[in-house]
């Protein structure tokens, strides 16, 4: 029996367009699958049914149709404020927290015409590539909910994967919408640092953290990433904007070009973990492979430069991030263990310290940008590793836990120290059914070809047409 959830995104908005549905029918389907599937799931930490019903009915006199998101509904990262909306940041210490002020991503969200519906699941202040805090119920694979849903946009992929929203808004400091997007079979997007102006990574340290979407499709994607943009030319983005009120939701459309491709299964944290690559991830890197192939592109084995100075100094730049967490005294007795230990660890570093790891990792960009100059995109595993099961990391040996997380996700932290654009892409399933991604990475600014190359892997695999049984 079709429903409205069936629909794309961008059919979602065809049809509000059309006046086939109206934003406050779209937002009453989303919210009873929410109260029917979200217990299980745990996609959501708080739901604004009654603030979302009130913007639904009201939205047609204060937004022009057109707006770029205009009756959409999506959810803010429970990492995200929105005023008058408890917002945890994943922790304990913030389980009653209302802030005054919202954040600039929700103001820019609504501007476009979207209806949030609450807040999506998210580990203590995102540090961890997994969704599984003491403030909230574990956000759970809907594929396997033995399974978790990677983190740290854990819950907004679950929320899009089992229909319970088109699409989410995530932020990225080391993989968090590509970890979650890889685990539940959705495409996610990291844009390049200083893209997205609400979500730029020019404030945050090293310029670690930038925002993007989560989605089922490509061209899902690329709508949401386009209102993120907003036309804005930027003044800090790496190369010339070409955005005029949806040219990268034109290029994942059309999905055009054929393209110079390299591709490698080394990362930069070999040198620092035993990293394994699991049949299952190298099975989707294979399909992967034989489709572009197949397509035309041109395709290099490539393999990193050893650089054994980038896994101590990205851990050092993760450390000092936590240690300027605002929780002091006796709030320090409500973190989780992995918390504790990067707030005290990055609160024993030097200025020194830091301006060192700062600069390693300045080289490191200019490195990487230099060996991947030859191509396109470049193409690695999304994981290492099927998706883990839910309790599967040390939550007590903090050194441990973060080790677990590099084994898992080697291949993302990489495009955040350099600021390039990634995408992750649903390209397999197990034997299971368990979804399995792998990870383009672009050229500064080169959004348009990762949208362009997942369109056309999309058309060719079709996995906008596999959905886990909640579906």
């Amino acid at each position: 029996m079709f429903e409205l959830h069936h629909l794309t995104a961008r059919e979602q908005w065809d049809w509000l367009q059309r006046g086939e549905v109206s934003p406050a029918e779209l937002v009453d389907h989303y919210l009873r699958r929410i109260e029917r599937i979200n217990p299980e799931l745990g996609a959501f930490t708080t739901v604004t049914a009654d603030a979302a019903r009130q913007r639904a009915s009201t939205l047609a006199d204060t937004h022009p149709h057109t707006a770029a998101l205009w009756g959409l509904p999506f959810a803010d990262k429970d990492l995200t404020r929105r005023a008058g909306v408890r917002t945890t940041f994943g922790s304990r210490v913030f389980a009653n927290f209302v802030p005054d002020e919202s954040d600039e991503l929700p103001r820019v969200l609504d501007a476009a015409g979207g209806i949030s519906l609450g807040k999506t699941n998210a580990p203590e202040f995102g540090m961890p590539s997994y969704t599984e805090s003491l403030v909230a119920p574990p956000a759970r694979n809907p594929w396997d909910s033995q399974l978790g849903a990677g983190g740290s946009s854990g819950g907004a992929a679950v929320a899009v994967s089992a229909g319970l929203l088109p699409f989410a808004p995530a932020s990225d400091g080391g993989g968090s919408i590509r970890i979650p997007a890889a685990a539940t079979g959705l495409v996610g997007l990291k844009p390049s640092r200083g893209l997205v102006p609400s979500g730029s990574g020019l404030e945050s340290l090293a310029g670690l953290v930038t925002t993007g979407p989560l989605a089922r499709t490509v061209a899902d994607a690329a709508l949401l990433l386009d209102a993120m943009v907003d036309g804005s030319a930027y003044p800090f983005t790496l190369r010339a904007p070409r955005w005029d009120g949806g040219a990268l939701s034109n290029a994942a459309i059309r999905g055009e070009g054929r393209f110079q491709l390299g591709v490698m299964t080394t990362s930069p944290w070999d040198d620092a973990y035993e990293i394994t690559l699991a049949p299952e991830a190298r099975s989707a890197l294979d399909v992967a492979l034989g489709e572009l192939a197949a397509i035309g592109h041109g395709i290099e084995q490539i393999a990193l430069e050893p650089d054994p100075t980038y896994a101590p100094n990205f851990t050092t730049i993760w450390q000092a991030g936590a240690a300027g967490l605002a929780v002091e005294g006796e709030q320090l007795d409500l973190l989780e263990p992995l918390t504790l230990w990067l707030v005290q660890r990055g609160r024993q570093l030097s200025a020194r310290d830091l301006a060192s790891a700062l600069a390693a990792l300045t080289t490191f960009e200019r490195s990487i940008i230099r060996q991947f100059a030859p191509y396109d995109a470049v193409l690695t595993p999304a994981l290492a590793m099927t998706p883990r099961p839910v309790g599967w990391y040390d939550f007590e040996d903090a050194p441990r836990n973060f080790e677990q997380q590099v084994q898992y996700t080697p291949f993302t932290s990489f495009a955040n120290v350099t600021g390039l654009p990634a995408i992750t892409l649903p390209v397999y399933q197990t034997d299971s059914g368990i979804p399995m991604g792998v990870q383009l990475v672009g050229r500064p600014g080169g959004e348009d070809v990762l949208l362009a190359i997942g369109a056309q892997l999309e058309r060719r695999i079709g996995w906008q047409r596999r959905h886990p049984p909640q579906w």
